[in-house]
């Protein structure tokens, strides 16, 4: 894909975030009275993507947008009432919007937009004409009226319906201070009700300033207003109607105004993730010479003891592992994103779909943050919303049945972020109804994944809602499905070198803790031997080694386990696993990896210790062999795996269980 069409994708997901953002704006307080700024930023979003995608050369977007910004224009100009009606329309157009722009990322553009036109149009008609327009013209003078725009003009009736004083402020300002005081004086006003109109004026103004009339609508007396607003202000529209107020025609240089402002204020700059990994993967072979340039200078040691050019040879290593551990850290600083900005998305999600089912759903939100590397945040994004929408529609009850319940009719769903270690660890709560453990069981015993004589904990039995295609559910919902994704949600975790864990009790709630890595770029790993086979152990996964003798190893419910400081510790013998010929020795090393309940030791050959290793895909023919996340080089351009901690103790404990899915 062209990088221009790149920067068109990238330009057009932030205005359609930007507006669904501001439909649900518009959709939380439709009851209780829309701010005009909402809908004036909508319709700048939507034109805003007509002019982008137009000079793209993508006519179906900018069809589109072009509807949508006049639906929009026929709403800030009172044409038509803000309702739930529009509020869903919109949302809808969103999505199509949405449909086209992956289109494009895709390269299957689509200009046939006609049957959207329509329905925008059929929709537009039909809502016009509802809006009732309050009188302006008998309070206001007509000299006024003539030299406002006709959204000034809606405005100045809004407000006089709305029962507000009409108040004009006259400012005068010097020429060289002009444009910070306007703005320093248009926020002050902004704050005590809603600014109509800015008219420059040369009524009354010295030579070297320049004066402004602005007309405004505010429920604040005259007497209050003066304490803020340290200007002249005459009463246009209230209770007792003063006397208008001429208004001079706008002066000459208004163009002049509009250009001080061309200057983005902005110093931040767009960068392509992509470009960032290409940084990363330089650093990463850079990494690989740093290890090749210590080696050599440690054989050199060996070879010709400590002289001056060896000496050397080490303090430009020392210099180069230094310099390359700040740049690296840089990088990797570039790429963290606080994961507010995922929760955000969220609570889009949170809101929308809540009030499509009919069900009031309180979010609250905690360690916005916490940080995280960028490809892993987007990444993350589609497994976490799924687990919303499944807590949305299978978790929170209706409100009549948490009332039977003795729960409040609002549900709530808590969206918990926070560091733990080299991981950050997401929750996903709610204050639902809770996963039976026993319809999951009874369906697992349905399904065939277990016999119904296994003992399970029930720990184990929820897993098992991680299974392809498994649901308790009998009928599909159009939000969340059957629970048909749970097992992608846990595939897509485990390729991130992260896992899921629930925790739910009936009619309490569930909570679902997804726990990531910080970053995938660059990370340290343990080198370790299984019979002639080199293996990387990433660090995040571990916890420690031990050294075990075999004649400490016992066999409890068919699984090989040790006690570790009074807690039984199950292990996995990775040369039996992969079918290796491993050393036959009394004694072996364990690498203990997981967490909590999940925790196993790995029994292996020998340790080679810490390496910084940069984890490469396996490719498209080797993809599905499981037990491995990659494969990394180290050392002499030796090329070895990177074990998939999380597969490996899901299939291991599987296996000793005897059930059938894996």
């Amino acid at each position: 894909m062209s990088t221009s069409k790149k920067e068109f994708i990238a330009e057009a997901e932030d205005l359609l975030q930007e507006s669904q953002r501001l439909i649900l704006e518009i959709q939380d307080s439709v009851s209780t009275g829309i701010n005009p700024d909402t809908i004036n930023a909508l319709f700048r979003a939507m034109h805003t993507l007509k002019g982008v995608s137009g000079l793209f050369g993508l006519q179906g977007i900018s069809k589109l947008s072009h509807a949508l910004e006049a639906l929009m224009d026929d709403v800030r100009l009172g044409k038509v009432d803000v309702t739930d009606a529009i509020v869903s329309f919109l949302f809808k157009n969103l999505d199509i919007l949405r449909n086209l722009v992956e289109g494009v990322s895709d390269e299957q553009g689509n200009d046939d937009v006609s049957a959207y036109l329509n329905d925008i149009e059929n929709f537009r008609k039909g809502q016009q004409g509802e809006a009732a327009a309050a009188p302006a013209e008998s309070v206001i003078d007509p000299a006024i009226m003539r030299v406002l725009s006709e959204y000034e003009e809606h405005r100045l009736k809004a407000n006089i319906k709305d029962g507000k004083n009409i108040y004009l402020a006259k400012a005068v300002f010097s020429l060289d201070v002009f444009d910070t005081a306007l703005e320093s004086m248009t926020k002050v006003i902004k704050t005590l009700g809603e600014l109509i109109s800015t008219l420059p004026t040369s009524s009354n103004v010295p030579d070297g300033s320049i004066g402004f009339n602005l007309m405004f609508g505010s429920r604040r007396p005259l007497d209050e207003l003066q304490k803020e607003i340290h200007v002249e202000i005459e009463v246009l529209s209230a209770p007792k109607v003063s006397q208008p107020v001429p208004v001079a025609a706008p002066a000459a240089d208004s163009q002049k105004i509009q250009d001080t402002h061309l200057k983005s204020t902005s110093t931040t700059v767009r960068v392509d993730i992509e470009k960032l990994d290409r940084i990363l993967n330089t650093i990463g072979e850079l990494t690989l010479a740093k290890g090749a340039v210590k080696r050599i200078g440690t054989e050199l040691i060996d070879n010709y003891g400590h002289t001056s050019l060896v000496y050397d040879v080490h303090k430009i290593s020392q210099t180069l592992e230094r310099r390359l551990a700040e740049l690296q850290d840089q990088v990797l600083e570039i790429r963290m994103v606080p994961i507010g900005q995922i929760f955000a998305r969220l609570s889009q999600i949170v809101r929308r779909y809540s009030r499509e089912i009919g069900k009031q759903i309180d979010l609250q939100m905690y360690g916005e943050d916490t940080e995280l590397d960028k490809f892993l945040a987007e990444e993350i994004v589609d497994p976490l919303m799924h687990l919303i929408r499944n807590a949305i529609d299978h978790g929170i009850e209706m409100p009549a049945e948490r009332k039977a319940k003795g729960k409040t009719e609002h549900g709530t769903i808590t969206l918990k972020a926070y560091q733990k270690g080299n991981h950050v660890v997401v929750e996903v709560k709610d204050d639902g109804s809770g996963v039976s453990i026993e319809k999951v069981r009874k369906k697992a015993i349905e399904k065939g994944l277990i016999d119904d004589d296994v003992e399970l904990e029930d720990k184990e039995i929820i897993n098992f809602i991680f299974a392809p295609g498994f649901s308790t559910k009998d009928v599909a919902s159009e939000m969340s499905g059957r629970g048909v994704g749970m097992d992608v949600v846990k595939e897509k975790l485990s390729a991130l070198g992260g896992f899921a864990d629930i925790e739910t009790k009936s009619n309490v709630g569930t909570t679902f803790m997804v726990t990531l890595p910080i970053t995938l770029a660059i990370i340290k790993a343990l080198i370790v031997r299984v019979g002639a086979e080199k293996f990387a152990v990433p660090l995040t996964s571990m916890s420690e080694t031990l050294i075990v003798n075999h004649k400490d190893i016992q066999t409890i419910e068919w699984k090989e386990v040790i006690y570790l400081r009074g807690e039984m510790l199950p292990m996995i013998r990775v040369s039996t696993f992969f079918g290796l010929p491993g050393d036959q020795n009394d004694r072996s090393f364990a690498v203990v990896v997981g967490f909590g309940e999940r925790k196993v030791g790995l029994l292996i050959d020998e340790l080679f210790g810490q390496h910084e290793i940069v984890i490469k895909s396996l490719g498209e023919y080797l993809k599905k062999l499981k037990g491995f996340a990659g494969a990394a080089e180290i050392g002499k351009h030796e090329v070895i795996l990177v074990l998939d901690v999380e597969s490996l103790i899901d299939e291991s404990l599987l296996k000793q269980k005897g059930a059938a899915y894996v």
